[in-house]
Order: structure tokens, then sequence, then C-alpha cells
């Protein structure tokens, strides 16, 4: 048997690009196939303007490999690339996993570069792709032979919910956007603008995008905030929002409501931007599944700090993989794609975090399992979508993104 890691070490030293992790342990399997490797790739943004929430995501990522030491005969073989939040090097790092014989990955993370690897790279090579945070609407109607998931929601449902703070909860009726200009910036913008208008009755008066980690973003607050409006809306990244935030600050504050979305939902930002950020709400996929507690526990014992978002979804979408490789009986994408909604989707017994060691084993006996995840249910629908998820809302609070309400669909 393979020689056995200490987990804490090797996943402190696991944030280099390209970084391997194997894990083995002492569990039999029921079909004989328990003394082989799982390989599952990791392709997350480890730099570039995802940086500080791209971490932690991997992370959770890898929290099962650690999970699962000395707890199954099977070797837990994962291995990491860096997307540098750019699609070409997202593009460049999918490649090496696929080369290197990986049947699927946990990634990528931003829709930006998440819609130009999986046509690209994954779908071509019959890769599967399950992306804890791609979050743009395209992703539903991707031609990708079942080959792509995701363990986050559509942005669809963010737009309505942004809308029904900014109306309802923040009772404003006029808004401008400033959105990242990507996949991921210009659907959400359009989703919000669309739902406040025809929904709420109310006057979307700009949408301005903006290019990502420019050293000013002025000229762009003054084309959103020209007309006067009483809520700005801000999508984009952590990197690019500390400049955003600090012009604005500076220069532009007159008591605007302000909604950030899920990639602005970083404690790091208040005091980068040295501003206690008080007229600041925020809007982001809630974990709340039947697994979270659990999950908490374990990402607090290994990394020694509470979970951010996406990081249950990163780990659900690493566990759901590992567990239809079981099902597939070898490292093969296809055998992982046709057996991903039977490692997830009711019937059968259900697992959860903390579980995984008796969900590989029953499915190594071929037994139905239902995973219960720690972001949500996890079930898949036919297009590789959530079929329930929810949103929380938050405050800035001591500068920092504190909970404060949450709203479900599909629950």
């Amino acid at each position: 048997m393979p020689r056995n890691v200490k987990r804490r070490d090797v996943l402190k030293g696991a944030g280099a690009a390209g970084a391997t992790v194997a894990f083995a342990g002492c569990l039999g399997g029921g079909n004989g196939n328990g003394s082989r490797a799982l390989k599952q790739g990791v392709l997350l943004p480890l730099s570039g303007d995802l940086a500080n929430l791209g971490q932690p995501i991997r992370d959770g990522a890898i929290l099962p490999a650690a999970e699962l030491e000395g707890e199954t005969d099977y070797t837990i073989d994962i291995s990491e690339e860096d997307t540098e939040t750019n699609p070409q090097a997202g593009i460049s790092g999918a490649d090496a996993l696929i080369d290197a014989g990986y049947p699927a990955v946990t990634g990528p993370a931003s829709s930006g570069v998440n819609l130009q690897v999986t046509q690209q790279s994954l779908i071509p090579n019959s890769t599967v792709g399950c992306s804890p945070s791609s979050t743009a609407p395209a992703v539903t109607t991707l031609e990708d032979d079942d080959y792509i998931y995701r363990t986050c929601p559509s942005d669809a449902l963010q737009g309505q919910v942004i809308a029904q703070v900014g109306a309802e909860e923040l009772g404003n009726s006029d808004a401008a956007t400033m959105y990242v200009n990507n996949d991921y910036g210009q659907a959400l913008s359009q989703s919000f603008a669309d739902t406040f208008e025809s929904e709420y009755d109310g006057e979307v008066k700009q949408q301005v995008s903006f290019e990502q980690q420019q050293s000013s973003y002025t000229s762009q607050l003054e084309s959103a905030l020209n007309d006067s409006p009483s809520l700005l809306v801000v999508i984009g990244y952590p990197e690019s929002g500390n400049q955003l935030f600090r012009d604005y600050y500076s220069d532009f504050d007159s008591g605007e409501d302000i909604v950030v979305t899920d990639g602005l939902i970083d404690n790091e930002l208040p005091d980068n931007v040295d501003n206690d950020m008080a007229n600041v709400t925020g809007t982001a996929p809630k974990s709340s599944g039947p697994g979270r507690e659990t999950f908490d526990e374990l990402y607090e014992n290994e990394y020694d700090r509470a979970p951010g978002v996406f990081n249950a979804q990163a780990y659900d979408g690493t566990a759901i993989c590992l567990l239809a490789n079981v099902y597939a009986g070898e490292n093969d994408g296809t055998g992982v794609r046709d057996n991903m909604r039977r490692a997830a989707n009711p019937e059968g017994e259900e697992f959860g975090p903390g579980e995984l060691a008796e969900a590989i084993e029953a499915a190594d006996a071929g037994d139905d399992i239902n995973y219960q995840g720690a972001s949500s249910a996890t079930n898949f629908d036919d297009n590789g979508d959530m079929v329930a998820v929810s949103y929380g809302i938050y405050e800035v609070q001591d500068r920092d993104f504190t909970e404060v309400d949450s709203v479900a669909f599909g629950q």
C-alpha cells in the first residue's frame, strides 16, 4: 500500500500550480477496484483577480482527500492547476490535466474562464468539468454532451435576488450597474436589469463595463453615477474591487446604496479599501445543504478558519466526481460523466460530508447512493445544474460581510 502522508503538511504545501496530492488508506472495496487511484483534477484561480477567493475555494476542493486519508484502499490522486483568472492559462491547465489522465476536474471558477475552457478543452476531450462557482446562464445551454456540471446556481437567479434586495429591501426605484467585462459580468448585469425593470417597475440608467485590474476606475464611476442613481450594483472580483472602491470612496461617495455580488464577497475588501463600507449589501449563493454543519467542522479543523463563498460547492464537486469515478470503475471521463447523477441524485442511501469513505464503500459494492451535499442537496437536472439552491444576503458589519437573510429557489 502507498505510503501515508500527513494530510496537514501536504495540504499546506499544495498551493503550487500542478501540485499533486495522493492519499491511501485501509478500507476494503467490494469489487476489487479499491486498490486503484481515483484521479481528480482541480482547476481554480490561485493567482490573478480572483486569487483571494480562489485559494479558499481550492481548499474546499481538496478537502475530500484529507477526509479520506486512512479510510479507503483507493488512492485519492488530486492534481492542481492555476487558471490565473485567465482563459488561456485555464486552457493550458486543463490540457495539462487531460494529458496526465485526469478524467474530471473541479472547476474552473469564473465564467469568463470556464466557458472557454469547457468548449476548447474539456468537452472535445471527453473530460468532466464540475464548477463550484461559474454562474453564467450560458453554462446551462452549452452543447456539452453532458460533460459539464456545476454545484453553484445560475446568475439568472442571482439577478432576481439583487433586484428584490435593491427594490424591496433597500427601497430604490432607479439604478446603475458596473460589471466586469466578461460572460459573468455581462449576463448578471442584464439579468438584474431585466428583473428590476419588469418586476419592480424600476429604471436602470446605465450599465457600464470595466476591465480587470486597472490602475483607476474613475472614468467608469463617472459614467455609472452620471445620472445620480440611488442604487449602484457592482459585479466584479476582489483585486479589481480594491481599486474600484478606493476610487469610489475617495471621489464619488454621495450616499448611494451599493449591492455587490458573489465575486466581491471578500472580508479583506473593507480593510484593503480602508473604509467600513457601511452602504454595501452583498448577495451570493449560500451553502445550505444537509451536510453544511459537518462540512464547516471539517473545513475549520483542517484550515483553522471558517469557510467562505463557494468553498462548500467545491467540496461537493470533488466528492461527487470521486464517487462517480468509483462507479465508473476506471479513470475515464465518459464513465465519470455517465455516473454523476447516479452518485448525486435520488434514489439510494444518503451520504454526506464526513461519510465519504462509507459512500465510496457502497458505490464500490454497486449499491445505489444519494450524495447529500454541504452546499445543497446537490441534485443535478438535465442540464447539469442544481435543482434547488439558496442565496445569502449580506451586510458589511465591523468590516466583515455578515449574512442577515436568505432567499431559496426550488426548495
